[in-house]
């Protein structure tokens, strides 16, 4: 039999089998998730609608990062090619985003992309035992002057000609184009709160990690939990967005089981892949590392705290200075007060220093990079007029509904002989209970649909809202929730206005708002629960409940 491969659509005789009769062949370098990623975000607005560029992936597998690889270039149904049969093209362009690549010999251009923001970091060399510069693709390459580096700022391309004179005239001043999306879009932040799940009055501290042992999740792979077990569930959602390297190097399964009990407690564990610059545009504060997504939230002008900063970066770099001039987060303290304190003392502007040092000609890095790419291809621009720089579409929508909470009550009477009740609520899978005292008063709270049973069975309080229902209907289900779970004090569910909290002793309480929006369950609850906690008969009172930034009043009726 011949072993003669048939290389479609390009190829000797890829014309006897293809449909479009390309004039030039640009093939995409696919070593690793991340530096793939990075050209699929920018390449389908830089040759749109041109039947004359020929676009195949070779897959080079040499990379330690290279799982996940082969499985996103047959979800996307991209035309792979492996990389021994590189050779046999001879391509008109080679583009990668992965600098760490061996070219066959040739004379095609070679166009080296950013995976992130450039030149900031040294990396392990896969071909040595030493470190290498992030970005910077080899030296025979670059002598040979087949290759080209985009930049996106002119401090770069002298701080390459100073430490690699080779690259002299080899650089191209292109900017950012993930930024340019960033930035256009903002206008969507409310969307992607609202896909993520993130309520008006919650605020989101995205967590943002590169890979390797000095970086925040190798520093600090409690912090999430932590985050979640010290900040009230009711104001702050956490998000945790790890390099794409991470889960290629141990798995996503291995990722998940590290953070499983945090995923129970709400952490929303955004895809590298997908989503985390929604997540970076909705976020009300950034916690990072050395790795670029710090970076693109300090240009944002997000609040930035550093938690960690490995050895790697390289001094006299945009993000070297970052580590002098962003905030620290002294992980062992408590936590809440150190964010609050962020928050409120923020200056957009105040990293606008240092992230000038990184990108320049904002917004044009989507033209100047296409009239490059069609230049290396000897081919005039198509008359399709450049797009506009877009934002990026919703996110994957992330269930994490919490099913279990510890809830801290904390009374007080008001002037009006009611009583105000402050409620907070923490994930029970990683809070602890608090103190008590005579006005402050610790519960937890379960939906009946908790899967562990070893809390629903504990609960004082068992929360029913997957439902809306009538008074009747309502107080039988009361009834059969406490019969089913002997354990629990209380039992709360919706009605069409307001709540009905049942007591094992048979009574009921209707829980009607007086103002704004009906309590949900788990609120209604913690003022029953706290009337009785204070010796007071929880019907004909009025209660002011206090949940973060939002009060309302209610009144308790038997």
């Amino acid at each position: 039999m011949s072993d003669r491969r048939i290389l479609v659509p390009v190829g000797p005789e890829a014309w006897r089998w293809r449909t479009f009769s390309g004039e030039r062949t640009l093939v995409v370098a696919a070593r690793t998730v991340t530096s793939l990623v990075r050209v699929l975000d920018v390449l389908p607005a830089v040759v749109p609608d041109d039947p004359r560029v020929a676009v195949v992936f070779a897959y080079d597998p040499s990379s330690a990062f290279n799982d996940g690889v082969l499985d996103l270039l047959r979800s996307l149904g991209c035309r792979t090619l492996p990389w021994s049969q590189l050779a046999e093209i001879q391509p008109d362009l080679l583009l990668s985003a992965s600098e760490n690549i061996g070219a066959p010999a040739g004379d095609f251009p070679l166009l080296i992309l950013p995976h992130g923001i450039g030149f900031q970091k040294f990396v392990p060399d896969s071909a040595s035992s030493s470190t290498r510069l992030s970005g910077l693709v080899a030296d025979e390459l670059l002598t040979a002057r087949r290759a080209w580096l985009a930049v996106s700022h002119p401090d770069q391309e002298r701080q390459l000609a100073a430490s690699h004179p080779s690259t002299v005239g080899r650089t191209v001043l292109v900017g950012d184009p993930v930024l340019d999306r960033l930035r256009a879009s903002r206008r969507w932040r409310e969307r992607y709160r609202s896909a993520l799940g993130v309520a008006g009055n919650q605020r989101l501290v995205v967590l943002s990690s590169t890979w390797g042992s000095g970086s925040l999740i190798g520093t600090h792979p409690d912090l999430p939990m932590d985050l979640l077990a010290q900040l009230p569930a009711d104001e702050f959602r956490v998000a945790l967005v790890l390099h794409p390297n991470v889960p290629s190097a141990h798995g996503s399964w291995q990722v998940r089981v590290l953070q499983q009990s945090a995923v129970e407690a709400g952490l929303l564990l955004v895809d590298p892949l997908d989503g985390w610059q929604q997540a970076l545009v909705a976020s009300d504060l950034v916690i990072g590392d050395h790795g670029s997504v710090t970076l693109y939230g300090a240009a944002l002008g997000k609040p930035v705290l550093l938690a960690a900063f490995g050895s790697e970066s390289v001094p006299g770099t945009a993000g070297s200075a970052l580590r002098e001039a962003a905030d620290w987060l002294e992980t062992s303290a408590p936590l809440r007060p150190r964010l609050e304190a962020a928050l409120a003392e923020h200056r957009p502007d105040r990293l606008t220093g240092i992230t000038d040092r990184a990108f320049a000609e904002p917004g044009m890095a989507l033209p100047r990079l296409r009239q490059l790419v069609y230049r290396l291809l000897g081919l005039g621009e198509p008359k399709v007029p450049t797009r506009g720089t877009q934002a990026f579409p919703l996110p994957p929508q992330i269930p994490a509904r919490v099913t279990s909470m510890l809830v801290a009550t904390t009374v007080a009477d008001t002037a009006d002989g009611g009583l105000r009740v402050d409620v907070e609520r923490f994930p029970a899978p990683v809070a602890n209970r608090g103190e008590e005292s005579d006005a402050r008063f610790w519960h937890l709270a379960s939906d009946v649909d908790e899967p562990d049973t070893e809390l629903s069975e504990s609960a004082s309080v068992l929360l029913c809202g997957d439902a809306v229902f009538g008074a009747d209907t309502g107080t039988a289900r009361i009834t059969t929730l406490l019969a089913d779970f002997p354990g629990a004090l209380l039992a709360a569910l919706p009605l069409e206005h307001g709540c009905l909290v049942g007591l094992r002793d048979g009574r009921v309480v209707a829980v009607d708002p007086l103002d704004g929006p009906s309590p949900d369950p788990g609120l209604a609850a913690a003022a029953v629960y706290t009337c009785l906690r204070t010796g007071r008969e929880p019907a004909e009172m009025v209660v002011t409940l206090r949940c973060g930034p939002q009060q309302r009043r209610v009144r308790l009726t038997s």
